[in-house]
């Protein structure tokens, strides 16, 4: 008995001892300066902005009416609200734009930029904290100019993200057509596209069930049968002999271009009569709740995939990489999020200064319908010159040769 119980306590203390040199190793990697790891940690506490400015949206009314500086407001209910989205989202901004000038061109791990960027944690947290509050002092006008510029800032950084998404399919699509992978994708390829036309039907289909209650919803009608001809169009280009593009990739655009339709047309305000989810959902409940952490958290996972997507803006691929190069561009990593700091602060207050937003709302207003609307036209005319783009290129060569 006694000999067992001993071995009893050494098993618990070998398990004790095991989970405590997993901690200490994975505790150990943000000391020892390892970009990967830093990336989390940079993304936890863009995390923690946009909460912040969250919280002072919804919640900061009182408080920041204490502040003689916001006085520009005149008492607008909303107004407290909308500057302190502002405000968070400017010294994030700053945060992250110090963070790109100090960081940018950094091609080499274990030199001094690279670990400023992957440790010296207490001093930027610090910066982080400081930065934040110091835009608390700033006059309104400042402030509001500043949101004038995030509205140029949100739309790069949605231009940055809509060339990813459409880079990362068209490696999806070179991937399963590449020597190595083309038999055995071939038949997973045709369900993935089969798959993916169907919930784009599918999506379109519902979207005419929920937003179109009435024929006079001519906007609505609009917009998701252009989403239909725009699916088609893309398909077309695909399969024209000369782009050779294949099902796939107009496939996997059509499912994006649905999802930005169906965000473009739940942004519509509550009041309209065509959009009766929003009318249903006036009142804050568990779900609205859970719907805006989902789409906060899915913001954020934007911004960070994003970020450390910096190959697709390489005009020229770098194949022989050493092991002492970066995994990944420090530069355009925080461009992305200072970009995104620009962006969160739109969805927060519905792209606009003067627009009132309801406790746990985002990005909610005919401002915000179309700014969805313009980025689905514009992702499909990216697609499309990325498939014709080549054709046009060689035909020109081969015209100057002639």
């Amino acid at each position: 008995m006694t000999s067992r119980a001993e071995g009893d306590m050494e098993s618990g203390e070998g398990v004790s001892n095991l989970r405590s040199s997993v901690f200490k190793d994975w505790c150990g990697q943000f000391l020892s300066c390892n970009p990967w790891m830093a990336r989390y940690v940079y993304g936890l506490m863009f995390l923690a902005a946009n909460l912040l400015a969250w919280a002072a949206r919804d919640y900061g009314h009182g408080p920041l009416t204490e502040l003689e500086r916001f006085k520009g407001c005149h008492g607008a209910k909303y107004c407290f609200g909308t500057e302190g989205v502002l405000r968070v989202s400017l010294g994030c901004f700053t945060f992250f734009i110090i963070m790109f000038l100090s960081t940018m061109g950094t091609k080499k791990l274990h030199v001094a930029r690279d670990l400023w960027h992957s440790g010296w944690w207490s001093i930027k947290i610090i910066l982080l904290i400081s930065l934040t509050a110091i835009p608390f002092l700033i006059p309104s006008s400042f402030i509001l100019l500043y949101g004038e510029i995030a509205h140029f800032g949100a739309g790069v950084f949605l231009l940055i993200q809509l060339i990813s998404v459409i880079s990362f399919i068209n490696w999806l699509n070179d991937c399963c057509e590449s020597d190595k992978y083309s038999e055995k994708c071939h038949i997973h390829v045709m369900l993935l596209a089969m798959t993916a036309y169907l919930v784009c039907i599918v999506g379109i289909i519902l979207m005419y069930i929920w937003y179109v209650p009435e024929p006079s919803c001519l906007l609505n009608i609009f917009f998701i049968t252009w989403t239909l001809v725009l699916l088609q169009l893309m398909t077309s280009v695909s399969l024209h002999p000369k782009v050779n593009g294949g099902f796939l990739t107009p496939g996997l655009m059509g499912l994006y271009i649905v999802f930005i339709c169906w965000c473009a047309i739940r942004s519509e305000p509550a009041g309209d009569r065509c959009n009766r989810k929003a009318e249903a959902s006036n009142h804050t409940d568990w779900l609205t709740i859970i719907s805006f952490v989902i789409a906060l958290l899915a913001m954020v996972i934007a911004t960070f995939s994003t970020g450390i997507d910096s190959q697709c803006f390489q005009f020229r691929k770098n194949d022989s990489k050493s092991e002492d190069d970066v995994p990944y561009g420090y530069g355009f990593f925080h461009l992305v999020f200072a970009t995104g700091a620009m962006y969160f602060a739109m969805l927060l207050i519905g792209w606009n200064t003067h627009h009132p937003m309801k406790k746990w709302t985002i990005d909610v207003g005919w401002t915000s319908t179309w700014v969805r609307v313009v980025n689905e036209w514009l992702a499909v005319c990216v697609y499309l010159w990325m498939l014709v783009a080549p054709i046009l290129w060689k035909c020109r060569e081969f015209g100057g040769i002639l």
